[in-house]
């Protein structure tokens, strides 16, 4: 029977119920997200996510409990945990409205914003997390009405301002942590008044000069009392006896003074005390120490601590032991080697005096050993690898006799073996030849005998061998040539004999080679020409014969050539023409013939001496025959002839290109298209008229420079050099100019890398000389360091402009054809991108190397700027690529140190000289930006160290551009720089573990 029409709609009302029921259907999926959810996408929305992390974040989810991040009890939300996301934008006001939220954790993000006194307004947090953020501003006063506040963590910001006084109010707050920021003002005495507090971290913050506080003794459950850089002078007071739980003082890094602090005897739950870099003084105590059963870590290094290392001290179960840079002295007491936790004992710089302990390494995992520069003599003991875990063997400046131990052939987790300058004997066990993770061997300045051992290949790891002022015979074995990572091969003044081996040329890493005092012979292979990175070359007094490879020629960053007191016979190669040395000395040989006239200069006088068939030079000794002065009259004649024809051809150019010009100027503006670099999509005379005092973003000795924003809407940036005819220069200023312009143009015409800056094109308009480059908007570094957003630069940001800069000089001093030097690195010369990244610019004084290295053009004035310049400049105006790595060095120390390159605070030194003398003195962090964070000061360190090789006073020891660029790459991990923390993800203290050498 079929349904009635009452019971069954028609087919136009079904169509239409259908329509009603999906379109309820839609409405209901958009509008299913709850409250929370709806808060949670007005958050995102405030904020730039360019990893996506916030991408599952979806307004068609009924609730945001899935989504990353968020955590849920049942459906509603507790907590945003959303570390390292690389989120960007102000601190999101409105999370507040979430009411059951306890936890909010955003460290390590971009927030850049002040945080708002309406924070408060979220009465249920327990736990916040805001570290390693961009926040600034002064910290809200309102925080204490959190009431349930248990965890603030706010390091690594730019906040800045007194802690507010209101900070004592808080009720339950039990961590506290705002080290490196920018807070100022007195010692925030207030917040003794939260005695929950268990964990009380200031540190590295700019508070006024003071004594320790007496009130820090209210603070009786604290556990971790962290007051490093503080400002804290005097004494520790005797509250201190009320931190009964107190198990890490770190006081480190202030003007604290007087003897060693007994009130710390009684705190007997003291797991580490760091008091380094103080100003202490006095006997350590002695009895005292039996109490501190608890103490594992002891670092009072870089104080002024007399004396013996007490034997109580020593009989407590350490794992760390630091007494270095004092004036300790006396015997290293036995005991000490019975802690069975003791890992790490470091007593370099001190005076002690006698034995290692003979149970050293038999009872714990010994993994690093300092005991350099003292006075301590014997044997070493057998079993300081016995755990097999020994890492570091630093021995330097003593004088240990005896052979080393066989034990350490067999210690295969050694890394460094540093035994120089000491009276060890006999043969070197032949294990510690070929040990696999080893990479400085140093045995120099011993007594050692015996061969260098065939095992050697088994030490692929080894980037460095010193094994100079020994006894060492026998040949260099073979097998030296599967050590792909050597980067330095020292074996001067021993009893080598034989040829070098073939193999020695397959290292193409090698930068230094010294086989001088040795009884070396055969011939020099011309396959030396292989060791691309060779810088130092040294084969003095051996028995070489045969000629010099001209090979020799095509090392192309060989600045030290020593090949005096052999055999060597013929002529003086002309390929030592090419190479830029700092050091040349062929003297006491059998050469003969003409001496180049390159290197007939003072500079060499004395680098042909003991070869009497030599003439030229400096002897004027070569009689010309008839015949010759025949040929030299008919030369000259030839010479005469082509001068007079190239002047004839000059003096037309002239006068066309003059007539040219006014024919050019009757027509209007004066433009003469130089070259163009590019395919672009604007016009020479849109640029000139552009060109107006609004636009000016820089002044330079040279002209100005100017931002233009063209019609396509693309910004370039326009050096304008001064026009010569307002300036009334000289003919050399006139000149000078020229070459400026022209080298800009020359260099940045045939470079390309991403490291350079780009030149689009160049012109003249009237007199005026033009120059269009990519616009950079972060403008100069030196500009940014050097201003108050200096702060802003973080240590990330800073490294990477480090590699980046390092890489573009690499390529031209490694990569160009010729290579190019540019003379005037700086930080104004380093350009900045919208990401930070960093460009080489400015190539107005730039040379290519082999131009400069044909004889005329030692500079007749000195290219750089005040405090960049290297010092060999006072006896020679000789240019090479060293003077571009002092400058570049500077620029490291610039970054390291936040400081100017000249600064009144110097006195009549520049930044290099200071830099060196207070790290000579006082050690490296006395040299560091404040404003850097903490936790990256060890990696600072190592960027510090390479800076500190770039500038050494002697031009032969700074390494190349492509071996800084090897150095800085090895100190980053995933494009971020390399972690620092130590086996305990403790930071590691700033000075170097190897403050030895």
């Amino acid at each position: 029977m079929p349904p009635s029409p009452a019971s069954s709609p028609s087919p136009p009302s079904l169509l239409l119920f259908l329509c009603i029921l999906l379109s309820s259907s839609a409405t209901t999926t958009t509008f299913s997200l709850n409250q929370e959810g709806l808060i949670l996408l007005q958050i995102k929305s405030t904020l730039t996510d360019p990893t996506g992390i916030l991408s599952d974040w979806n307004p068609a989810d009924a609730t945001p409990c899935n989504w990353t991040g968020i955590t849920c009890h049942v459906t509603t939300v507790t907590s945003i945990h959303l570390p390292s996301a690389s989120l960007t934008g102000p601190f999101p006001t409105t999370i507040c409205r979430l009411p059951s939220l306890t936890t909010l954790s955003f460290p390590d993000n971009n927030l850049n914003s002040t945080i708002p006194t309406t924070i408060s307004d979220c009465r249920n947090l327990t736990y916040i997390d805001l570290s390693a953020n961009y926040l600034h501003g002064q910290l809200p006063s309102t925080l204490p009405n959190i009431s349930n506040l248990i965890y603030l963590d706010l390091q690594e910001n730019s906040l800045s301002g007194e802690i507010p006084e209101t900070f004592g109010t808080f009720r339950k707050l039990e961590m506290l942590n705002v080290t490196n920021n920018l807070l100022t003002g007195p010692f925030p005495v207030s917040l003794t008044n939260v005695t929950t507090l268990k964990e009380l971290v200031l540190a590295y913050n700019n508070y006024n000069p003071g004594p320790v506080p007496y009130e820090l003794g209210n603070l009786t459950n604290i556990e971790h009392l962290w007051l490093s850089s503080c400002g804290l002078t005097g004494t520790i007071p005797e509250s201190f006896s009320n931190l009964r739980k107190l198990a890490n003082l770190e006081l480190s890094y202030n003007s604290l003074s007087g003897e060693f602090p007994m009130i710390l005897f009684q705190l007997t739950s003291l797991y580490q005390i760091e008091l380094y870099n103080n100003s202490f003084s006095g006997e350590l105590p002695k009895r005292e120490w039996v109490n501190m059963t608890a103490l594992r870590q002891i670092d009072l290094s870089m104080n002024s601590f007399t004396g013996t290392i007490p034997v109580e001290l020593c009989r407590l179960p350490l794992s760390s032991l630091v007494l270095a840079d004092n004036y300790l002295y006396g015997l290293i007491p036995e005991s000490l080697a019975k802690s069975p936790n003791l890992y790490d004992l470091r007593l370099f710089n001190n005076s002690l005096s006698g034995l290692l302990p003979s149970d050293l390494g038999k009872n714990s995992g010994l993994r690093a050993l300092d005991v350099s520069f003292n006075k301590l003599f014997g044997e070493l003991p057998v079993g300081l690898c016995e755990k097999d875990e020994l890492v570091d063997l630093i021995l330097i400046g003593n004088s240990f006799s005896g052979e080393l131990p066989s034990s350490l052939g067999e210690c295969k987790s050694l890394g460094r073996v540093r035994v120089s300058v000491n009276k060890f004997s006999g043969e070197v066990p032949v294990g510690i030849w070929g040990l696999p993770h080893v990479y400085l061997l140093d045995l120099a300045d011993n007594l050692f005998s015996g061969n260098l051992s065939y095992m050697i290949s088994g030490g692929f790891n080894l980037s460095s061998i010193s094994i100079s002022g020994n006894s060492f015979s026998g040949s260099v074995p073979e097998k030296i040539g599967s050590l792909s990572n050597l980067v330095e091969f020292l074996a001067s003044d021993n009893k080598l004999t034989g040829e070098i081996p073939e193999s020695l040329f397959r290292l193409n890493h090698l930068v230094k080679l010294d086989l001088s005092e040795n009884d070396l012979s055969g011939q020099v292979p011309v396959e030396i020409e292989s060791l691309k990175e060779l810088n130092e070359l040294n084969l003095a007094n051996n028995k070489f014969t045969g000629e010099i490879p001209n090979e020799i020629g095509n090392l192309p960053v060989l600045n030290y050539l020593d090949l005096s007191g052999n055999a060597f016979f013929g002529t003086i190669p002309s390929g030592l023409e090419n190479l830029m040395l700092n050091k040349l000395n062929l003297s006491n040989n059998r050469l003969s013939g003409q001496i180049p006239s390159e290197f007939a200069k003072q500079v060499y006088r004395d680098s042909f001496l003991g070869n009497p068939d030599l003439c030229g030079g400096f002897s004027h000794r070569c009689v010309q025959n008839s015949h010759t002065k025949k040929n030299d009259q008919n030369l000259w004649l030839l010479r005469f002839i082509f001068v007079f024809a190239g002047v004839v051809l000059v003096i037309g150019v002239i006068w066309f290109i003059f007539k040219y010009r006014n024919i050019k100027k009757r027509n209007g503006v004066s433009i003469s298209k130089w070259r163009s670099f590019r395919k672009f999509g604007f016009s020479e005379y849109e640029i000139v008229h552009l060109l107006n005092e609004n636009n000016v973003i820089g002044r330079g000795a040279s002209g100005k420079v100017y931002k233009v924003i063209l019609s396509n809407g693309e910004s370039v940036a326009v050096k304008k050099l001064w026009e010569t005819s307002k300036r009334n220069e000289d003919i050399a200023n006139l000149d000078a100019q020229k070459d400026e312009f022209a080298s800009e143009v020359e260099t940045l015409g045939k470079i390309r890398h991403k490291n350079i800056v780009k030149l689009w094109c160049c012109f003249e308009s009237g007199n005026s000389k033009l120059l269009v480059y990519e616009y950079m908007p972060n403008g100069s570094l030196g500009d940014l360091l050097h201003s108050s957003k200096g702060r802003l630069l973080e240590w990330s940001m800073r490294f990477k402009i480090v590699v980046d800069a390092a890489e573009g000089l690499s390529y031209l001093h490694h990569d160009c054809v010729p290579p190019i030097i540019h003379r005037d690195v700086k930080s104004n010369n380093i350009l900045l991108d919208e990401e930070y990244g960093a460009k080489i610019a400015d190539f107005g004084v730039a040379k290519f190397i082999n131009t400069v290295d044909k004889g005329s053009e030692s500079m007749s004035v000195i290219a750089g700027s005040r405090g960049y310049i290297a010092p060999e400049y006072a006896y020679t105006l000789r240019v090479n690529e060293k003077s571009d790595i002092y400058s570049f060095g500077v620029v490291i120390l610039e970054l390291v140190t936040g400081r100017k390159p000249v600064d009144q605070a110097f006195n009549e030194r520049d930044l290099a000289t200071w830099v060196r003398t207070t790290v000579n003195q006082k050690g490296r962090d006395h040299v560091l930006d404040p404003e850097l964070e903490y936790e990256s000061r060890e990696h600072i360190c190592r960027v510090l160290d390479i800076g500190l090789l770039c500038i050494s006073p002697l031009p032969m020891n700074r390494p190349s551009m492509r071996a800084v660029v090897k150095l800085l790459q090895e100190l980053v991990v995933d494009g971020k720089p390399r972690p620092t923390m130590n086996k305990d993800g403790k930071i590691s203290p700033c000075f170097d573990e190897d403050s030895s050498e």
